[in-house]
């Protein structure tokens, strides 16, 4: 039986997005709190943007392919290239599409953009231990957990503890040209 069609799409995120993705965040703030903090003002989109100057974080949103609007956003954070060929993966969905399926959609977009376009090999989801929703997510996706790491990150004024889950590329992969021969 052939997949169903995703009922999402990647967008790349720019710095057109700034009025809608704020008024998202704004309206999604009892959601994220206490899993992540995104910019919610022009000035803070604008400073959060400068990330993905440089193509070592990607920044997109996932848009309803019906409608286009946006049910949620996603990084590929901290692209390492060399040996490792991996990345840590960012996302948040937004208040009005949560619960949905739409993350789960765009999720697994995203690792089909990052392990066929990208090349990448390995990506990591690292989630706070109560954030049921996004544990679902990813276990609903094939990844495999890994252990916890204590206080891993500085969220809403402490350090968390998260749980690492990670995937690899399926095979057969085709490696970026960064990756040594031997």
């Amino acid at each position: 039986m052939p997949p169903t069609p995703s009922r999402v799409e990647l967008h790349p995120l720019t710095l057109s997005d700034q009025d809608e993705f704020c008024t998202l965040v704004q309206a999604s703030s009892e959601l994220h709190r206490p899993w992540m903090q995104l910019p919610a003002t022009a000035q803070e989109f604008q400073a959060w943007m400068h990330r993905f100057d440089d193509g070592t974080n990607r920044g997109y949103l996932i848009r309803v392919r019906e409608t286009g609007a946006a049910a949620g956003t996603v990084n590929i954070n901290s692209i390492i290239r060399g040996r490792y060929q991996g990345a840590s993966l960012g996302y948040a969905a937004f208040a009005p599409f949560a619960g949905h399926g739409y993350m789960t959609e765009g999720l697994a977009s995203t690792l089909q953009h990052a392990f066929t376009d990208l090349r990448l090999h390995r990506l990591e989801a690292n989630i706070q231990p109560a954030n049921k929703a996004s544990l679902a997510v990813v276990q609903r996706l094939g990844f495999r957990y890994e252990g916890v790491s204590p206080n891993y990150l500085y969220i809403d004024g402490a350090w968390r503890d998260h749980e690492r889950w990670a995937i690899t590329a399926p095979k057969p992969w085709t490696p970026d040209p960064s990756l040594p021969e031997v």
